[in-house]
């Protein structure tokens, strides 16, 4: 446990209400927490549940009626059919993916993640005894694996590949192609399961389609946990509510763990899930229409910011900023910046913007901003940011 690395986007964000603490007038662009309120009938139902007393202890696996809505959820969203006891419910995907891990790995197996990925794949794979492999995709590529780097990475001792699209921290979607050409892989390595964190679904621009892995090969679906959750998509962030549908036994075995270790998530929260999923999803396109005003807004920012360039992301709401040309360069104060981490310390220190660095997410020289906040904060923030990058003495690059 003293090993284990805290997480960087968590860790960024409590530095940016410890400096407001301390009277600094920080914008923290760290947290990936859209700032839409949740939907009111969805805050209604959990009220009615308060009213009606469902306040006992919870069934571990969640209670009848959301397990249900689940399954039509990936009717109807998916094309995929699952029965109640094959769908869990915890608290918020990351309890699922870690349950998930803890049920299913033996000591030293593997555990293959796509870099850039998220900040807490690796160290919950470190704490259930499994060995990180990170595989490493290209800015080229817009970050997308390629089959021939994840078919070099699987060995003998591979458990589990986990994916995540849309993606955080770089926004990209996996095609429909990219998929299957993954999937055609894995099919050949039939003790390799697949978790697909999809927790970002409902966040996509334009008219991207979306896929998951389980719907487009129906091997892969016999050993693929599909991850979601009603955070994001329902900004319902705070109700720590996740799910996940997979193999029945994998489904039982998280069941045991997560019943020795937290148990259930509370009744009202469940009752507020089960109207999220089977209520009104309008309000989704007003908040996509802004998340995506914010994204253009960031993206040309960005881009017209001397030493930082970023891809227009598919999804999600981040920005992977590359940062290469600034590494080297001197601050006003005399420091060189040698890492990612430095600059997003200069960051702080200069522009009182809080960022998160790519080293957090496996790739390095590049920072993540979310854009999950309103468009006159970014815009100040990425323009501190601006200022900041003008003090700075680059590097000269040689001939």
């Amino acid at each position: 446990m003293r090993e284990t690395k805290p997480s960087a986007s968590l860790e960024a964000a409590q530095l940016a209400r410890d400096l407001r603490a301390q009277g600094r007038r920080v914008i923290s662009l760290a947290t990936g927490e859209p700032d839409f309120p949740t939907p009111d009938h969805i805050k209604q139902a959990c009220i009615d549940a308060l009213a009606a007393n469902h306040t006992g202890y919870p069934p571990v696996p969640g209670i009848p009626a959301l397990r249900e809505a689940i399954c039509e959820k990936f009717r109807n969203d998916n094309n995929l059919n699952y029965a109640p006891n094959e769908v869990i419910v915890a608290n918020g995907v990351k309890q699922i993916i870690f349950n998930a891990l803890a049920a299913s790995l033996e000591p030293a197996q593997e555990v293959l993640i796509p870099v850039p990925g998220w900040v807490s794949y690796s160290e919950m794979v470190r704490l259930n005894g499994g060995v990180p492999v990170e595989l490493p995709t290209r800015y080229e590529d817009n970050f997308r694996l390629r089959p021939e780097d994840l078919e070099a990475a699987i060995t003998d001792k591979t458990r589990w590949l986990l994916l995540n699209n849309p993606s955080n921290p770089t926004g990209t979607i996996m095609s429909e192609q990219d998929i299957r050409a993954l999937a055609e892989v894995l099919e050949r390595h039939p003790h390799v399961m697949v978790l697909s964190d999809d927790i970002y679904e409902h966040i996509r621009y334009g008219d991207v389609p979306y896929f998951t892995i389980a719907q487009v090969s129906d091997a892969m679906k016999e050993r693929t946990l599909t991850a979601n959750g009603v955070s994001k998509s329902w900004c319902m962030t705070g109700w720590r509510i996740g799910f996940a549908a997979g193999p029945a036994a994998l489904i039982e075995a998280m069941r045991v763990y997560q019943g020795q270790t937290t148990g259930g998530v509370m009744h009202p929260g469940q009752y507020g899930a089960v109207a999220a999923l089977n209520g009104p999803r309008d309000f989704m396109d007003s908040n996509l229409a802004e998340f995506q005003k914010r994204r253009d807004l960031g993206v040309k920012l960005i881009n017209e910011t001397d030493g930082l360039e970023c891809h227009v992301p598919d999804g999600a709401f981040y920005l992977f900023v590359k940062c290469a040309d600034l590494i080297g360069a001197t601050t006003p104060a005399g420091n060189v910046i040698s890492t990612d981490a430095d600059l997003t310390r200069y960051f702080v220190e200069e522009a009182e913007v809080v960022c998160v660095p790519g080293a957090a997410f496996g790739m390095s020289p590049f920072f993540r901003i979310s854009f999950a906040c309103k468009s006159e904060v970014l815009e100040e923030a990425l323009l501190q940011i601006r200022a900041a990058i003008g003090k700075l003495e680059l590097k000269t690059k040689e001939a």
